[in-house]
């Protein structure tokens, strides 16, 4: 593996460190809908990421054509504000073992499609890989399963699944279109492209606002501060400090091995699960976290192994 390479791993396992928190904010923030938790966080991002980026803001701007702000525009949506509102309400509906069975799919996903690019490694060399990571996820669930993870209705749970898939979908699309728009934009800064999608998912996020003043339950003053607090904080390390280090991964490593990377947020998310319920894992767990890291170390071989036209 070259320095290159070694340094995009790096970068994504960082951003899996940060983005695991995000599994967290949903129970955090309960008493509100996922469409509010969406908003709140959004909110935050657009903030942050428009004071960061304020002083270089005219210089940024007028290095993007009108086609970069359409393709800031969706990825926001894609990436940001619809994946979230499909995420909070698949944890909130069906509970968190589904949901990351589904949504832990998106290395699966995002590798395959890599793989039909021109020189990629080919999904055959990465069915190992691949096959790890879904035996991962799968242990995930049925540990979750197996503890009473799932104490949702039967329509509950279907309509969480559906949640998780439109998550899936969303932010699969987003791997995809993002990594392919910043590699026509060498000119601009995997940060300053950050930021930019910060700006403009914040922008997104004030249409969302009417939600607070439509929503029929009544909140205490410590349930908006708590909200207003895991919304800055996951804002700050998931999205603003998460999404540089993703952009930063992608910009170095194949789309094959990028999605492979996702599976770091899963790995982070179980052990913030671990650390907040103050246990150890099971032999599933444990099982589980093997398949995925083993997984990670397939991809990065298959990548250093030689192709058959070389």
């Amino acid at each position: 593996m070259n320095q290159r390479m070694a340094v995009g791993v790096g970068f994504g396992a960082l951003a899996g460190a940060l983005w695991g928190l995000v599994f967290l904010a949903p129970n955090l923030t309960s008493g509100f809908s996922p469409f509010e938790i969406s908003a709140g966080r959004y909110l935050a991002y657009g903030v942050m990421a428009a004071a960061l980026i304020a002083p270089r803001w005219n210089l940024v701007r007028a290095r993007l054509s009108r086609a970069d702000w359409l393709a800031l525009v969706w990825l926001s949506l894609s990436g940001n504000i619809v994946y979230y509102i499909f995420l909070a309400g698949a944890v909130q509906l069906s509970g968190p073992a589904p949901a990351a069975l589904i949504v832990g799919l998106l290395p699966v996903v995002i590798s395959l499609i890599g793989s039909r690019e021109e020189g990629a490694v080919s999904a055959l060399r990465l069915a190992p890989s691949l096959l790890l990571a879904v035996t991962g996820v799968s242990l995930i669930s049925l540990a979750s399963l197996t503890r009473g993870g799932v104490q949702a209705s039967w329509q509950s749970l279907a309509l969480g699944l559906a949640c998780a898939a439109g998550a899936l979908a969303c932010w699969s699309a987003f791997a995809v279109g993002n990594a392919r728009r910043m590699a026509r934009l060498p000119h601009v800064s995997s940060h300053d492209w950050s930021l930019l999608l910060g700006v403009v998912t914040g922008a997104g996020a004030l249409l969302m606002t009417p939600a607070f003043m439509l929503s029929p339950h009544v909140h205490e003053t410590r349930d908006w501060l708590g909200l207003v607090m895991v919304s800055s904080a996951i804002a700050l390390l998931a999205s603003v400090a998460g999404n540089a280090l993703w952009n930063s991964a992608s910009r170095r490593l194949p789309l094959t091995m990028t999605g492979q990377m996702v599976i770091f947020e899963t790995l982070f998310a179980l052990l913030y699960a671990f650390m907040w319920e103050q246990r150890l894992p099971s032999l599933l767990e444990v099982g589980a976290i093997a398949a995925l890291g083993t997984a990670v170390l397939w991809c990065v071989s298959s990548h250093r192994m030689p192709r058959p036209h070389e």
